[in-house]
């Protein structure tokens, strides 16, 4: 069942669990959005704008026809929808507050990004800010908006400085559930142009998140 935040005939915001692919998959996101179209409003279809990690949690926005989504996805392009995330990483940032710069490849056969020290072809650049809002048992929460939304990037980029997330294996994280959740997710309408924000909160009970 798709937890619905916001809907009318332009767009559709839900909640993504962690786990569910947002898009690419046999029984992903999309093909649940569609099912439910298919029950409540036939005319309509999910079209994707952006994506998160299969194991991400958080808010995403679905435009329900080509024009909507070529509008949302200009605001993207333009850096006009603003991504907010909470992740948990292990130990403390160097600083308390700062942006990250840093040069990503991702490898598709891998499926893992990399940081690289000079720009080729498939590097791109990678851009973020975060503040500390809290430590306990030796992790840090922390608030995030993206200011580039490459493959992995906030996993990458703090693991590439001795902070990986919290069940980030991948990149050298502890075991357990991904502790990485968009929480908030700003854009204008499509049709109306009206400033959007939706968010919302991890489940306080979850670890690790009951630890703040």
């Amino acid at each position: 069942m798709v937890d619905i935040i916001f809907e009318d005939s332009s767009i559709i915001v839900c909640l993504k669990p962690s786990g569910l692919q947002s898009q690419g998959g046999a029984n992903d996101l999309v093909a649940m959005l569609d099912g439910y179209f298919a029950e409540n409003e036939p005319k309509a279809k999910a079209f994707p704008v952006h994506r998160l990690d299969k194991e991400t949690a958080g808010i995403m926005v679905f435009a329900k026809n080509s024009s909507c989504a070529a509008k949302l996805s200009a605001q993207i392009s333009e850096g006009e929808m603003k991504k907010h995330y909470f992740a948990v990483v292990q130990g403390k940032p160097e600083d308390d507050s700062g942006i990250l710069k840093d040069l990503l490849f991702h490898d598709r056969q891998k499926n893992k990004t990399y940081t690289v020290k000079k720009s080729r072809k498939g590097v791109k650049e990678a851009s973020l800010e975060y503040k500390t809002i809290g430590f306990a048992d030796g992790f840090s929460l922390l608030d995030i908006l993206l200011h580039t939304g490459r493959t992995h990037q906030i996993r990458v980029q703090f693991a590439s400085r001795k902070t990986p997330l919290f069940g980030d294996r991948k990149y050298g994280g502890s075991n357990g559930k991904l502790a990485l959740f968009a929480y908030k997710l700003e854009f204008r309408h499509p049709k109306t142009n009206e400033a959007l924000c939706f968010e919302t909160k991890p489940d306080s009970d979850e670890s690790p998140w009951n630890m703040f």
